[in-house]
């Protein structure tokens, strides 16, 4: 096929094909960041908690008596539930990984790092070598969420220490990390053993290692797994319920274990929002990137069929204004195939064209994102991609328009005015 006929018709028609040159270009700039922006969020969504979250009930308490024992008042909680049929383990928790109360603390390896750390902060504000998130529970915490515990061991009776309430106990000997986190203060270095410094606490231990446990709110990508597990008891009145159950028997232990409470101590408030699966917390977190997924996903398809529309209009109305000149070309030898060649061929150039200047559109809408939404940087494989979605649409929606001109007899040639 040759360009010249090409080139020389899409001269007497600058003003049509630039516009759908231009359609182009920016469906492939703005989809290109779209799809990026959709796989973003879906991987976000996926991240794995760590937690076995199909077994998983919470109960969110409200104490009402400031001058309760707390911890006596969470350890006879505690015995009623796992008194309740299908319970098969029970923890008082601070938080859960997207549970949205989040408590973290600068973390240093060593004494000289937090020193440095220290020093920084006197000059910056910025405190600690790394600010993982910190949990904490009564005793069983890791076998009733489901934990996997990759190195060492669980923590032992003799490590917990009793918290006073609104604090995190401050002399809690051992510590259990995260792999992620491990690795990042201890590379090429095994972390059992290790001292850990945080919150100009004494040095804590490291005596355990667990594959994952994601953070109660999540943060920029790569430090979402930064958590650190402590053997300190929670103090406050008002505490969470953790129930580990058969995925089947959430829903009854649920409705056991309030009545259970309720028997104990009729005072207290249980809010309706506080009885809850660990399923609905995580959908509850994720709901506005789940909305935000289909609204990006219907804007993209509807860009994309736009311009589909744009491209096979345009192919329509060139085949009415040549019907006589595709005829003449039929009455000359051209056959149906070539007049088929011709239009894909004209369309082909047209998108390519377009999609060259999207490939340039798509990175400055990249970096105009990065710069003001913090979005990351674009990896350059999805423009391929997205050019040879482009270059697919353009052929299949000039199909039908290109079939009909290629059916054009030779006749019309001596008919038309």
């Amino acid at each position: 096929m040759e360009l010249r006929p090409i080139l020389s018709t899409l001269r007497h028609h600058k003003l049509t094909a630039s516009l759908l040159t231009l359609q182009v270009a920016f469906t492939c700039a703005i989809v290109c960041n779209v799809v990026f922006m959709i796989a973003n969020r879906v991987h976000q969504i996926s991240l794995p908690s760590g937690l076995a979250e199909s077994e998983l009930s919470m109960l969110k308490i409200a104490g009402i008596d400031p001058g309760e024992n707390s911890q006596a008042r969470h350890a006879a909680d505690l015995a009623a539930l796992r008194a309740i049929p299908g319970v098969q383990a029970a923890v008082a928790v601070d938080s859960l990984p997207l549970g949205r109360n989040d408590s973290s603390y600068g973390t240093c390896a060593n004494q000289q790092a937090w020193n440095r750390a220290m020093a920084a902060r006197s000059l910056n504000g910025v405190q600690g070598c790394l600010n993982p998130s910190v949990y904490s529970g009564s005793p069983g915490e890791l076998e009733a969420l489901g934990l996997h515990l990759v190195a060492g061991r669980d923590f032992q009776p003799d490590d917990y220490v009793p918290a006073k309430p609104g604090y995190v106990a401050a002399n809690v000997p051992s510590a259990i990390v995260t792999r992620s986190l491990a690795a990042k203060l201890y590379p090429g270095r095994d972390a059992l053993g290790q001292s850990l410094y945080m919150g100009g606490r004494p040095p804590m231990r490291i005596v355990g290692v667990v594959e994952n446990l994601l953070r109660p709110r999540l943060r920029e990508p790569g430090v979402n797994q930064y958590s650190v597990l402590l053997p300190s008891i929670p103090g406050e009145p008002s505490v969470t319920y953790v129930l580990r159950s058969a995925p089947q028997d959430r829903a009854r232990v649920l409705g056991s274990a309030v009545a259970a409470l309720t028997r104990l101590d009729p005072n207290r408030l249980i809010p309706p929002d506080g009885v809850r699966t660990y399923t609905q917390i995580r959908h509850a977190y994720f709901q506005r990137d789940t909305t935000m997924i289909g609204l990006l996903i219907a804007s993209a398809l509807g860009l994309l069929f736009v311009t589909a529309l744009g491209i096979a209009g345009l192919a329509n109305f060139w085949v009415q204004q040549r019907t006589r000149s595709i005829g003449i070309r039929r009455a000359i030898g051209a056959t149906r195939g070539d007049i088929l060649r011709y239009f894909q061929a004209e369309n082909f150039l047209i998108v390519t064209v377009g999609i060259v200047l999207g490939v340039l559109l798509a990175i400055v809408l990249n970096l105009l994102l990065m710069t003001h939404y913090e979005l990351p940087r674009l990896p350059l494989w999805y423009l391929p991609i997205g050019a040879a979605v482009l270059w697919a649409l353009g052929q299949l929606a000039v199909l039908s328009p290109a079939l009909r001109a290629s059916h054009v007899p030779p006749v019309v040639a001596t008919r038309s005015v």
